[in-house]
């Protein structure tokens, strides 16, 4: 009978979530520092160099997968530890934007490898997968709340170009240990005849996929544009209150730090009520906690913060869950792949945009937006069909042949 994997496997994948957000968020929080080591006068002209990670963790989260389910997971993790590491140095290295943005780009395309492959890998065995979800996204979010802390603290102290050699020798050093601890797979998962815990008929699965698909595009731009952006937008509303880089970052990291718990209960959640109602809930609480945020000053903006980034984190174990609930676990890798390189190729473009619509329309329009944004995202869930009816199709769908 198959086994789960070992309690240090499983640390070792939720550790390499927290890796993943923490590099892709390394620049956005030392961006101001970095601007003015290569003389730019503005921290916004220097923000689109970053945008090649964000467009290559969403296209190359495809070809992840489909080599995570044919290659193998174990394989692809590896190649994760030691890739994004050996970029992380060479972000370090950068003389010029253009240098980093080539780095920064590598980077990103290492980074896709984590969300098709690591989180199908966690699931694989999983009896509760909403709880193995919630922790994963914990640990992945406790990684944007590192990068926030961390690296400010790195470049307070050392520089920016530390920012980046730390956690990258961190990475190397466990995908050596990743290496001796996790056992080699005796079949590739595209080979397993295991099926999805409701299996539905191809039509149904499709109007699934699309649902998920455009509320994860929805999800990813709201993430991207706030752990991009809100580094800069509590320096502008904290203005005369907090100066200092790093106990702005870790204002921000606490923020981070208690959101994350959001997905941790969220999960719990999943795991006991109907998904729909619940992810319904979620994103309409969005859009006014937004608006407030998009007018929010002084202290107030850490509380609409803290607020409003829990119900973002809240939101991101779902279309997890909806796979592991739906999709063979043969074909789970490949599927996550695609979901994430529609979702994330679209939502690339909020990174590239950050700094020019900021610059020209300030972060209240920015944030206005988002609220427009989780509202669209509440529409398309409102597609998607309840529990009782999957089950019912699900149900007909097994039924052997009259």
């Amino acid at each position: 009978m198959s086994t789960g994997p070992s309690r240090t496997v499983v640390l070792l994948l939720n550790l390499a979530h927290a890796l993943d957000h923490l590099f892709l968020l390394i620049f956005a929080t030392a961006v101001a520092a970095i601007a003015a080591d290569f003389g730019f006068a503005r921290w916004e002209d220097l923000m689109p160099y970053g945008a090649g990670a964000f467009v290559m963790f969403g296209l190359a989260s495809a070809p992840a997968g489909r080599l995570g389910d044919l290659w193998g997971r174990r394989r692809m993790m590896l190649l994760f530890y030691f890739g994004i590491g050996a970029s992380s140095l060479l972000a370090a290295l950068a003389q010029g934007p253009w240098q980093l943005a080539a780095a920064l780009t590598l980077l990103g395309t290492f980074s896709a490898i984590y969300h098709p492959v690591g989180i199908p890998m966690l699931l694989q065995h999983s009896q509760r997968p909403g709880r193995t979800i919630g922790w994963s996204g914990l640990a992945g979010n406790l990684g944007i709340a590192a990068a926030a802390g961390l690296t400010g603290l790195l470049v307070a102290w050392a520089g920016w170009r530390a920012a980046f050699v730390v956690p990258g020798l961190v990475s190397i050093a466990m995908g050596v240990v990743f290496a001796r601890v996790a056992p080699p797979e005796t079949e590739a998962p595209a080979r397993r005849t295991s099926r999805a815990a409701v299996p539905l008929p191809a039509a149904l699965l499709a109007r699934v996929f699309l649902v998920m698909t455009a509320a994860a595009i929805a999800s990813s731009v709201l993430f991207n544009f706030t752990t991009n952006g809100n580094g800069r937008l509590m320096a502008e509303r904290l203005q005369g209150l907090v100066t200092d880089p790093s106990k702005l970052g870790a204002l921000l990291a606490a923020v981070y730090a208690v959101a994350s718990l959001a997905q941790l209960i969220v999960g719990q959640l999943i795991d006991r009520f109907a998904l729909k109602p619940l992810y319904l809930a979620i994103l309409l609480a969005q859009v006014p906690l937004l608006l407030l945020a998009a007018q929010a000053q002084g202290w107030w903006i850490f509380a609409a913060l803290l607020a409003t980034m829990a119900l973002i984190f809240g939101a991101i174990p779902f279309t997890d869950a909806m796979i592991v609930r739906y999709v063979d676990d043969r074909l789970r890798s490949r599927v996550a792949g695609m979901r994430l390189t529609v979702a994330f190729g679209f939502s690339s473009g909020a990174v590239w945009l950050l700094g020019p619509l900021v610059k020209a329309n300030g972060f209240a329009a920015m944030l206005t937006v988002m609220a427009g944004i989780s509202a669209l995202s509440a529409l398309a869930v409102l597609w998607l069909p309840g529990d009782a009816h999957l089950r019912r199709a699900a149900a007909a769908q097994a039924a052997p042949a009259a």
